[in-house]
C-alpha cells in the first residue's frame, strides 16, 4: 500500500482565507494549498490592506471586520475563479474604489449572476468590459443586506460568495437559490462559516428551492486545519483502480471530510475497485476490473475529467450525465476531454451535459491539448500509464493547485 501526501484542498483554503480576513482577531490556518490560486488569493488579501504572513505550514491573517484596509486597491485575480468571485464580495462590505482584473482565461469566465445579486444589495459595482465578465470596479459603502434571488445553476460559488458576505452585512442575507450546481462545495461553505462564528438557517420548499438565512453575526478568528484536496486526490485513487495489485491511502480524508469531491471514490466502488474509508483516511485498492457504467456527476463535476480519462479502460462504456457546468470551467471540459480521447483512437460521443466513452486502447504517442486547464493535464497522467508516449502541450498549468504534481505522481507510479 501506497499512502500519499495530498495537498491542501483549494476550496477550504480559499474559503478560509475569506473567512480569516472577514473575522475580529487573528487566524492561523495550518497546512493551506500552496499553489498559484491560492497565492493570489493572499497577495489580493494584502493588495486590499488585510496583514497575511505566511510561514511553511501556517498562514495567519489578521481579520478586519470593518472591510478593507486600503480604501483604493487594484487586485489581479491571476487565473484564481475563486479569488475573482470572493474578493469583489469581500470588498463591497468596506468603504472604498476597489479595481478586479483577472488573466484571459478568467475574463472569458462568467460572473454575471453574483454581479446581478451584488447590484441587487445596492453594491456599485461596474464592469469594465464585457458585462458579467472581469474587469470589474466595486465602489463599496457597505451592504445593508436584505432579501435575493439567485441562480446558482452554473457556479455554486456565486452562492457561496453571497453566503460569506451575510454575517458582514448590516441586517443579514436572505438568499433564495432558484437552482444549484455542485452542492457539496455549498456544505463545505456553511460547515467553514459555522466554524468561524456564522448562524445560517435553511428552509427547503415544496418546489425543490431552498432559503438561507444569515444572520450579521460577523466572524471570530481561530486556529482551522485544511484538509487535503479531494480532487487532487482523485487522481490517485483512479491510477490505484487502474493498476492491478495497487492500493492507495489518502491520510487526513475520511469520514468526516468536508468535501464532496470524495464522492469520486465511491464511483470507482461502482467500477469495481475496493473502496475503504475511515475516521483517518480513505484506501482505494484495484481488483483488475474496471466495469462501464452511467453516472450522474453534477455534484462532483470537477472530478470528471478524471472519470473521462479512466474510461477507456473499463469493459463497456462509460457515461457521465448532468456535468453542463463543466463547460464554463477553465476550459470547456466537456468538448477537450472527448477532444484528446478521439486523438488517442477512442470513441466518444458529447452532448450538452453528457459524455460518453467506449472501451479502447489509447494508442501513442499524442500531445495532450491542455486549454491551460490543471485539471485535463492531471487526468490525463492517469491515461498515460496505459498509453506510452503521451506528452502535454502545457505540463505547467498544473500550478495552479498541485505545482508539484508531476513529481509526486512519477514517484507514486514508480513505488510498488
Amino acid at each position: 500500500m501506497t499512502v500519499i501526501d495530498i495537498p491542501g484542498s483549494k476550496s477550504v483554503t480559499a474559503r478560509a482565507l475569506f473567512l480569516a480576513a472577514a473575522a475580529e482577531g487573528t487566524t492561523t490556518l495550518l497546512r493551506p494549498l500552496v499553489s498559484d490560486d491560492t497565492e493570489g488569493f493572499a497577495e489580493g488579501l494584502t493588495a486590499l490592506g488585510y496583514a497575511v504572513r505566511r510561514e511553511a505550514d501556517a498562514w495567519h491573517i489578521e481579520g478586519r471586520p470593518a472591510g478593507p484596509g486600503a480604501d483604493s486597491a487594484d487586485v489581479y485575480c491571476r487565473d484564481g475563479a475563486t479569488t475573482a468571485r470572493f474578493l469583489p464580495t469581500l470588498a463591497a462590505a468596506g468603504h472604498g474604489t476597489y479595481r478586479f482584473d483577472a488573466s484571459a482565461q478568467m475574463r472569458r469566465r462568467p460572473l454575471g449572476p453574483l454581479s446581478t445579486a451584488l447590484r441587487d444589495l445596492g453594491v456599485d459595482l461596474r464592469h469594465g468590459g464585457a458585462e458579467g465578465h472581469h474587469p470589474l470596479d466595486v465602489h463599496a459603502r457597505g451592504v445593508k443586506g436584505g432579501a435575493l434571488t439567485l441562480d446558482a445553476g452554473q457556479s455554486s460559488q456565486y452562492l457561496t460568495a453571497l453566503l460569506m458576505l451575510g454575517p458582514l452585512t448590516a441586517e443579514g442575507l436572505d438568499i433564495t437559490v432558484t437552482d444549484l450546481v455542485s452542492e457539496p462545495y455549498v456544505e463545505i461553505t456553511l460547515a467553514m462559516m459555522r466554524a468561524f462564528g456564522a448562524e445560517i438557517a435553511e428552509e427547503r420548499g415544496r418546489d425543490g428551492g431552498r432559503t438561507y438565512r444569515v444572520a450579521p453575526t460577523g466572524y471570530r478568528a481561530r486556529t482551522y486545519g485544511v484538509e487535503p484536496d479531494a480532487s487532487t486526490s482523485s487522481y490517485f485513487f483512479a491510477a490505484a483502480a487502474l493498476q492491478p495489485g495497487r492500493s492507495v491511502t489518502v491520510h487526513g480524508l475520511g469520514t468526516g471530510a468536508l468535501q464532496g469531491d470524495l464522492g469520486f471514490v465511491e464511483v470507482l466502488r461502482r467500477m469495481g475497485a475496493e473502496v475503504e474509508i475511515t475516521d483517518t483516511g480513505t484506501t482505494v485498492r484495484s481488483t483488475g476490473t474496471l466495469r462501464g457504467l452511467t453516472v450522474n456527476m453534477r455534484d462532483i463535476s470537477d472530478t470528471m475529467p478524471t472519470l473521462a480519462a479512466l474510461a477507456p479502460f473499463a469493459d463497456g462504456p462509460v457515461r457521465i450525465e448532468d456535468v453542463a457546468n463543466t463547460r464554463v470551467k477553465e476550459c470547456d471540459r466537456l468538448d477537450a476531454c472527448a477532444e484528446n480521447l478521439r486523438r488517442l483512437g477512442i470513441t466518444v460521443r458529447t452532448g450538452p451535459d453528457w459524455i460518453e466513452i467506449e472501451p479502447g486502447t489509447p494508442a501513442g504517442p499524442v500531445e495532450i491539448a491542455t486549454h491551460g486547464d490543471h485539471r485535463i493535464v492531471m487526468s490525463f497522467a492517469v491515461t498515460a500509464l496505459r498509453a506510452p508516449g503521451i506528452t502535454f502541450d502545457d505540463p505547467g498549468c498544473v500550478k495552479k493547485t498541485f505545482p508539484d504534481f508531476h513529481r509526486v505522481f512519477d514517484t507514486f507510479v514508480r513505488t510498488p
